[in-house]
C-alpha cells in the first residue's frame, strides 16, 4: 500500500497543479455525502490523492442521434403504417392498389421493420379496398413476415411461445379469414411453415380451420349471397322468396319505382310494391268468413348480411274452436310420409292421454309484401291489387295495424320536444305570474298594517 501511495505522489508532482482542482472537488463531495469522512483530519495531500474512476458512458450525456432514434421508435405505431393506405384516394382503392402498397412496404426495408404494425393496418383497411374475401391477399400478407426467423429451435422455445407478438399477428390473419368464411389453401400452409414452423400457434389454428371448414362449408341449405342486389325490386323479390319458403308461391310487382308529374307540376315519387302469395294461402283466404276482418300489420325487420329490409303481412285472427272443421286427410297425398296413422295399440293404465304442450295459434297469413313507403295509401294499392286474384277481399273489412316507421318516429320526437318546450314555457309563465302575485301580496300586507296602526 505504501508503494502505491508513493507512486501516486510522484505522478501528482509530475503533473503539477492542474489535477488538484478536480481531486479537491471529489474530496469535498465525499465529505458532504458521507458523515464518516468528517471525523478524518483535514489533509489536503490525501484529498489530492483520492480519486473516483467513473465510466465515460455514465459521465457523458446521450448523443443526439440516440435521442432521435428513440423518438422514431416511439412514432412507429399503427397510425404511421396507416399512412400508406390513406395516401390513396377513395376512387383508386382496388385490389391492384392494395398489392402495390404491400410491395412498397416490402421494398422499403430489407429487414422489414414494423411488419407487425403494417399487417394489422392492412387487415383493418381490407374492407375499404374490397379485398376482405381474397385468399391471395391474405397469402401476400403472410409473405410480409421475415422467413425462418421466428421458427423455434428447441423444445424450450416451443414451450415458452417463441416470439409471441408475431405469432399473435399470424393468428389474427387466420381469424379474419375465418370471419369472412375463407378456407386456406396449401400456399397458406407453406408460408406459415416458413415463418413460424410446423409446431406453432398459427399452424395449430390452420389445422383446426382445415378440419372444420370443409364440414361446415355447405351446411346452410339457404345460403345468402355475399353481394346482395342493389335494385330495391330485386332485393324485395329475393327477400320475399326467402321468407315464404314455397316454390309454388307467385311474386307480383304491383308498382315499379318511378317519378310522376302531377297537373300542378309537382314531381311525385312512387314507391315500389312487390307482393307474394302461394296457392295454399289463396285457398285459406277464399274459405275465410267475410264477417271476420283481416289485418295489415308491419313493418317487420329482416336482416340480410348487413342490410335490413321490412315487410308487411295480411293476416287474420285465429279461428275459434267452435268454427274449426277438421278435414279428413287424403291418404294418397303423400306415400313416403303419411299424414295420419291408425294403429291399434294396447294401452296401459299408466299411459297419459293429455300432454302439456302449448299450442299457440297465431292465425293464418294470407299474403306478404314489401314497399318503399309504409304508409296506408301505399298499402291500399297492394290490397286493391290482391283483389284481382282474391275477390273475397272486396267483402271482408280490412284494418291497418301499422307501427311507426323511422320518419314517423323522428316526427314524434320533434313533436314531443316541442310539447316539452311549450310545457316549460307555460310553467315559466305560471311561475312568473305566481312571483308577481306574491310581490303584490307582500306589498299589500305592510300597507294594511300601516292603516291599522294609524287607526
Amino acid at each position: 500500500m505504501k508503494c502505491t501511495r508513493c507512486l501516486l505522489q510522484l505522478q501528482s508532482l509530475r503533473l503539477g497543479v492542474q489535477p488538484v482542482r478536480p481531486a479537491v472537488q471529489y474530496a469535498a463531495l465525499l465529505q458532504s455525502a458521507s458523515p464518516s469522512l468528517t471525523s478524518v483530519p483535514h489533509n489536503p495531500q490525501l484529498q489530492v490523492l483520492r480519486r473516483f474512476h467513473g465510466s465515460p458512458v455514465c459521465a457523458k450525456t446521450p448523443p443526439v442521434k440516440a435521442i432521435k432514434e428513440e423518438e422514431k421508435k416511439k412514432e412507429r405505431s399503427l397510425v404511421t403504417q396507416d399512412g400508406l393506405f390513406e395516401q390513396i384516394p377513395e376512387d383508386a382503392k382496388s385490389e391492384a392498389t392494395f398489392k402495390k402498397v404491400v410491395d412498397v412496404f416490402l421494398k422499403r426495408d430489407i429487414r422489414r421493420r414494423g411488419h407487425v404494425e403494417f399487417i394489422y393496418a392492412a387487415l383493418k383497411k381490407m374492407p375499404e379496398f374490397g379485398v376482405e374475401r381474397d385468399l391471395a391477399i391474405y397469402n401476400k400478407l403472410l409473405d410480409v413476415f421475415p422467413k425462418e426467423v421466428f421458427v423455434p429451435r428447441n423444445f424450450i422455445q416451443r414451450m415458452f411461445n417463441h416470439y409471441p407478438r408475431q405469432q399473435e399477428c399470424g393468428v389474427q390473419v387466420l381469424e379474419q379469414m375465418e370471419t369472412y368464411g375463407i378456407i386456406p389453401n396449401m400456399e397458406t400452409k407453406v408460408r406459415l411453415v416458413q415463418v413460424f414452423g410446423e409446431k406453432s400457434h398459427p399452424m395449430r389454428k390452420f389445422q383446426r380451420m382445415m378440419y372444420w371448414f370443409p364440414k361446415f362449408k355447405n351446411l346452410n341449405p339457404y345460403p345468402v349471397p355475399h353481394q346482395l342486389p342493389e335494385d330495391p325490386v330485386d332485393l324485395a323479390r329475393f327477400s320475399l322468396t326467402r321468407i315464404a319458403n314455397d316454390k309454388d308461391a307467385r311474386i307480383t310487382i304491383y308498382q315499379m319505382p318511378c317519378t310522376d308529374i302531377t297537373e300542378s307540376g309537382e314531381e311525385v315519387t312512387l314507391p315500389h310494391i312487390v307482393g307474394i302469395q302461394g296457392p295454399d294461402q289463396m285457398e285459406l283466404l277464399a274459405k275465410h268468413n267475410p264477417s271476420r276482418p283481416v289485418f295489415v300489420e308491419g313493418p317487420f325487420p329482416l336482416w340480410l348480411r348487413k342490410k335490413c329490409v321490412h315487410y308487411y303481412i295480411l293476416r287474420a285472427d285465429p279461428i275459434p274452436a267452435e268454427e274449426k272443421v277438421e278435414e279428413p286427410y287424403d291418404p294418397e297425398r303423400c306415400f313416403d310420409y303419411p299424414l295420419q296413422l291408425d294403429l291399434d295399440l294396447d294401452r296401459d293404465f299408466g299411459d297419459e292421454e293429455d300432454f302439456d304442450v302449448e299450442d299457440l295459434d297465431e292465425g293464418p297469413v294470407f299474403a306478404m309484401c314489401m314497399t318503399g313507403q309504409g304508409d296506408q295509401s301505399t298499402l291500399n294499392q297492394w290490397i286493391s291489387g290482391l283483389q284481382q286474384t282474391n275477390p273475397i277481399l272486396g267483402q271482408v273489412p280490412t284494418f291497418f295495424r301499422l307501427e311507426p316507421g323511422l320518419k314517423e318516429l323522428q316526427g314524434a320526437r320533434d313533436s314531443d320536444s316541442k310539447n316539452h318546450q311549450r310545457q316549460d314555457h307555460d310553467t315559466q309563465r305560471e311561475e312568473g305570474e305566481d312571483e308577481k302575485e306574491r310581490e303584490v301580496t307582500a306589498e299589500e300586507e305592510p300597507r294594511s298594517r300601516r292603516q291599522g296602526m294609524k287607526q
